[in-house]
């Protein structure tokens, strides 16, 4: 097998060069939007400079996470075709420590230093004069979320590597007969199961509730953090894609076929399609119902009938990317199994879901003042290069092929 994997000098240069345009983005919007004075809702810019930190920090760190996931979804399953490119999804996923690192840093110097521009909750003498706010404080307060956030993403760190440990050990144990493979994959199932009963608690339910929904407390939706996740699952489903594209084309993963990306391609499809049936079913049933403490959500995007709001053009461009294009250029087989469609369709998978975390975010925080510049799109481009350093680094240090797993020969003779 063509195992091993050396970085290209052109890979380095990209990844490197996109996280010095990410810390160049930090450090301009220091001095530039977060002046010091006047930061608490009174400096647009000072908002605009930590809505944009965590828009970005919980969309990648969420999208890596998504990759473990994967890999546990289909442990359980015993779904031995995504075994061919397992070393893959396990080095994306080997970024949730650093990303989770990241992101903690920000949410707690947004909660640390009272940032009640972007929590309203923060904000003490607001939540005693709210009954709403008030009604909520029990977990709307300082310290439940940060225990939260730091529960949360230490174990999604920590069960992340234990089942790349447990991948890593198939490689140096040598072929396993059948006992030998019954008892590995039964430790697999084991903490596969763990992660995602965590997933299911976190990304499923709560950590949406805490990180994003608390934007805008006085409203809330019970098909919220499944539709965070419909939207975090199809991207992350992308960036997989995308690094097997780029591996195929530098003539490595030679058991990974058409077949596999035809998979994953269907992957992109379906849930394409589910984020939209979540979409409606959180948007259009709301708005049809017009009861205010749901509608004032939309309201803020969208607008009412008299006066259009000032995110309504991203709000539908969002459906557009993330709805339309897939469903017409992936609804056929043949774009499936092509390699310059699917790359294409993977970047606007990515590009588009970010644009949805974006009108997440940006509509209570910095109100109706949308634009994007060099600060919205700088910052994402660093995190870019740190997803392309990172996996970068653990595809060359190991394998590209699992060895020795016992699903190995399936996923190779796999036809979908």
């Amino acid at each position: 097998m063509n195992n091993h994997f050396v970085i290209p000098g052109g890979y380095k240069k990209w990844s490197v060069g996109l996280m010095i345009v990410g810390a160049l983005s930090l450090l301009i919007g220091i001095f530039v939007l977060h002046p010091g004075a006047g930061s608490h809702g009174d400096n647009a810019g000072s908002t605009r400079f930590w809505a944009v930190l965590l828009q970005n920090s919980i969309y990648w760190l969420l999208l890596v996470n998504v990759s473990m996931f994967f890999i546990c979804i289909h442990t359980l399953a015993m779904g031995a075709w995504q075994v061919a490119f397992k070393r893959v999804t396990e080095a994306i996923s080997s970024l949730v420590p650093i990303m989770g690192l990241l992101t903690l840093v920000i949410i707690l110097s947004i909660v640390f230093g009272h940032r009640y521009d972007i929590y309203p909750w923060l904000d003490k003498n607001a939540v005693a004069a709210d009954k709403a706010l008030s009604g909520k404080s029990g977990f709307l307060n300082p310290t439940f979320y940060t225990i939260a956030s730091v529960l949360v993403v230490g174990l999604w760190a920590f069960i992340g590597k234990k089942m790349r440990q447990l991948s890593i050990e198939s490689d140096e144990g040598g072929p396993m007969d059948y006992e030998t493979a019954k008892r590995w994959t039964w430790k697999n199932i084991i903490w596969g199961s763990f992660f995602i009963v965590v997933f299911g608690l976190t990304v499923g339910s709560t950590m949406p509730w805490l990180w994003l929904m608390s934007i805008d407390p006085h409203w809330f939706s019970t098909m919220y953090s499944w539709y965070t996740f419909a939207s975090t699952f199809v991207s992350g489903v992308a960036l997989i894609t995308l690094f097997l594209i780029y591996l195929k084309n530098q003539g490595k993963l030679e058991y990974v076929t058409d077949e596999h990306l035809h998979d994953l391609g269907k992957y992109m499809f379906a849930f394409s399609i589910f984020w939209t049936y979540l979409w409606f079913s959180q948007y259009m049933l709301i708005w049809y119902s017009n009861q205010p403490e749901e509608t004032i959500y939309f309201i803020q995007r969208v607008g009412t009938a008299e006066h259009a709001g000032p995110y309504k053009g991203i709000f539908f461009f969002n459906l557009i990317i993330n709805f339309v294009c897939p469903i017409l250029l992936l609804m056929k087989k043949a774009p499936k199994r092509n390699y310059t469609m699917m790359t294409f369709m993977a970047v606007l998978i990515i590009f588009g879901h970010w644009i949805d975390f974006y009108q997440m975010v940006m509509p209570g925080t910095v109100k109706g003042d949308p634009h994007m510049s060099w600060y919205e799109f700088g910052i994402p481009l660093g995190f870019v290069g740190l997803i392309m350093w990172g996996v970068g680094r653990y595809i060359s240090k190991y394998p590209l092929t699992v060895k020795n797993h016992p699903f190995l020969k399936e996923s190779i003779i796999h036809h979908t």
